[in-house]
């Protein structure tokens, strides 16, 4: 993990995102910490991801999602070169909950 996110409040909250339970608490906890901003954000980013999976180009992604060419570059360096946290979450998502093709 990046040094700079390893704080005592980084950790309590991945362990408190650790304890919901369902969608509906989820989308709770996650409404009341980020602005709606921030979510559509995140979103949007997964949405990056499992198109550049599917060897989506930029343009498509970028038409697809509203997502600049910077913010695809970027969650391209994270595929490539990051935690593979998009990986994990890949391999557990449902088929049903894939990003569109």
């Amino acid at each position: 993990m990046n040094k700079k996110l390893q704080t005592k409040e980084v950790d309590r909250l991945f362990d408190a995102i650790l304890t919901l339970e369902t969608k509906a608490e989820c989308a709770a906890f996650f409404e009341d910490l980020c602005t709606v901003g921030e979510l559509l954000s995140m979103s949007q980013r997964l949405a990056v991801a499992g198109m550049l999976r599917q060897g989506r180009t930029y343009l498509e992604i970028a038409e697809s999602t509203g997502a600049s060419t910077a913010t695809i570059s970027r969650v391209n360096r994270s595929l490539a070169y990051g935690e593979d946290g998009y990986d994990i979450i890949f391999a557990r998502l449902k088929e049903e909950d894939q990003p569109p093709i």
